[in-house]
């Protein structure tokens, strides 16, 4: 008999050690993978467990009202309706019958809701969107039939509703849903994927104040995605009301003074601590078509591609101001002392500056006049002597005292332009468009300046603010929308502009005068208080028609309102055009103010 090789032996003897130690290093890895899962990776994976068994169901907040100053509301929300879909409670061999059961409980088209369904899970979401805006009908049927119709589910949305349409529309401005990019930011803030932002205007300035805190439900699913019970409920917060300076009356009419123009603004505010009364401009839009849930290429090119740019705020956009802005050069001149209040000058036909002759608007100039007849028959050459004499520098201090050349410090700023006080420095620097040193500043700018043409732009709401301190006596307000626990008669917002009595009294009496018996004498009529003001005609200078101004103040002579009325590109002049619409807005706040509460009229 063959005897095994000694060799063969030894190699079966190594055989149970070998696998000893394959079998101990499996283990060793073994305990080291659950080790590195229990120990280092147990908190991640527990919460990927979590996620996976439990399903937080969001709730939105109610966002808090818009109201107007007698607590009108100017925008809500309103309740929206969607059908969803969850995919993964839903197979591919079950949705052809669901699809119909859909289709023909709630009278929808079943190919859309195939289209739907192909585009897949909703952004940030579990689930898919099959139809929005669900009429009451639908979703009644939908309830009665949803024991039946797993998979398939009816939930609300909360959109924002503005029940007057566009009426203030620039003012109260409008929501939006966040972008993805925005969502990276404000996730830290309690926002949502889903979640609407204010985008512009007063929506956007209160925002925290209005928008509220989500809240939702904390569900046990299993597997199959079911629900299994419910681990706690926390309600969503709503978001504060928020009462505007605005009054809904005036309003109204201040946007029924602009229906038949092509364009502008109406501005009425409280001199005494700049609350805005009325913020109106023309064209307009409703922000009712941002809270649409579906919208159309076409729709949105209507608006954004419009060249009338309805989205763009006539109020807090520059123009030039015309004669609204001679009491502005009379300041420059009594201010710099070379024209002194009781400053006589000769009027006449027209004034030669470098090589052109700047005329009169009557084309005879009106005698030997002071600065108060200056104002009520809105001489030009009057007004050039001024400005030529004093200069630009002086002519730009008074305007900084006034609040021009900078935002007027009303909550939606970033919509506002801070216009432009041309000056001898400004065109040294080539004006923003060419070569410094290139375009230095000649006698003919002065005398534009003087009058407001050319080279200077301001908006309505600056304006008014300017008007604001004839208004009151001598106070630069800062306007602003709600007073948002905002003590706004504090020196921070209300400062005393630094002139001269005499120089405050000649103003004023000029623009009394305007109205009593000069270029302003339409303001007068049966319901209208004494008032003071100044009519405006001012050349476009990107060239377009002439523009029409009117700024005024009531009752005369410590206003308690100022109403600032421009028509975009509508020649004929101010007394024309846009005193009447001023004219309207006034008669109404003094009908408001005469009409006595319900309570005096009970016996």
């Amino acid at each position: 008999m063959a005897r095994i090789p000694q060799q063969r032996h030894a190699g079966l003897r190594q055989q149970p050690l070998v696998l000893l130690c394959v079998v101990l290093m499996f283990s060793a890895a073994m305990t080291a993978r659950l080790a590195w899962m229990q120990l280092l990776e147990g908190p991640r994976f527990r919460e990927l467990a979590d996620e996976n068994r439990i399903r937080l169901v969001p709730r939105s907040p109610m966002r808090g009202r818009l109201l107007d100053r007698k607590g009108r509301v100017l925008a809500s929300s309103r309740l929206s309706y969607s059908l969803f879909l969850e995919p993964r409670l839903v197979l591919d061999a079950d949705w052809p019958d669901l699809r119909g059961r859909l289709a023909r409980l709630l009278s929808l088209d079943p190919a859309l809701l195939d289209q739907r369904r192909d585009r897949g899970l909703d952004p940030g979401g579990y689930r898919t969107t099959l139809v929005r805006e669900l009429k009451p009908e639908q979703v009644l049927r939908f309830r009665e039939q949803a024991l039946g119709l797993n998979g398939a589910q009816v939930d609300v949305e909360i959109l924002r509703h503005y029940p007057h349409g566009s009426l203030a529309a620039h003012a109260l401005g409008y929501t939006q849903p966040i972008t993805e990019g925005e969502y990276e930011v404000l996730v830290e803030k309690g926002y949502r994927i889903r979640d609407r932002i204010g985008r512009t205007g007063v929506e956007a300035a209160y925002e925290s104040h209005l928008r509220g805190a989500w809240g939702g439900q904390m569900l046990e699913v299993n597997a199959m995605g079911e629900v299994q019970r419910n681990l706690g409920d926390r309600p969503s917060k709503a978001g504060m009301d928020l009462t505007l300076t605005l009054d809904l009356d005036l309003q109204r009419v201040a946007e029924q003074a602009l229906a038949d123009k092509p364009g502008g603004a109406v501005v009425a505010l409280d001199p005494r601590d700049g609350a805005v009364l009325a913020l109106a401009s023309k064209p307009g839009f409703d922000p009712n078509f941002f809270s649409k849930l579906i919208t159309t290429q076409k729709e949105y090119d209507a608006l954004f591609a419009n060249p009338a740019k309805p989205l763009m705020s006539r109020a807090m956009n520059a123009y030039d101001p015309g004669s609204t802005w001679k009491p502005v050069t009379a300041i420059a001149g009594m201010e710099s002392g070379k024209f002194p209040p009781d400053t006589t000058l000769k009027t006449t036909a027209c004034i030669t500056y470098g090589g052109h002759c700047f005329p009169d608007h009557n084309g005879r100039g009106f005698g030997t006049i002071g600065y108060a007849d200056a104002l009520r028959h809105s001489s030009n050459t009057f007004f050039y002597q001024v400005g030529v004499g004093a200069g630009s520098m002086a002519l730009k201090q008074a305007a900084d005292q006034l609040g021009f050349q900078s935002k007027t410090g009303i909550e939606v700023d970033w919509e506002e332009s801070v216009g432009l006080v041309g000056d001898e420095t400004w065109a040294d620097r080539g004006r923003g468009w060419a070569e410094p040193g290139s375009v230095p500043w000649i006698p003919e700018d002065m005398a534009s300046a003087s009058i407001g043409q050319s080279v200077v732009q301001i908006t309505p709401l600056q304006l008014a603010r300017a008007y604001a301190v004839f208004a009151n006596g001598g106070w630069l307000v800062t306007p602003h929308l709600a007073s948002g626990g905002v003590d706004w008669m504090a020196t921070e917002h209300r400062r005393r502009v630094d002139l001269k009595p005499s120089t405050l009294e000649t103003i004023r009496e000029g623009l009394r005068k305007v109205v009593s018996d000069g270029t302003g004498f339409g303001l007068n009529g049966p319901g209208i208080p004494p008032a003071a003001g100044k009519t405006g005609t001012a050349e476009d200078s990107t060239g377009g028609p002439d523009h029409a101004w009117f700024g005024s103040y009531a009752p005369y002579p410590d206003g308690e309102i100022v109403v600032v009325a421009f028509a975009q590109n509508t020649p004929g002049g101010g007394s024309v055009h846009a005193l009447p619409m001023a004219k309207k807005v006034l008669a109404k706040w003094q009908s408001l103010r005469t009409v006595r509460p319900p309570s005096e009229l009970v016996d």
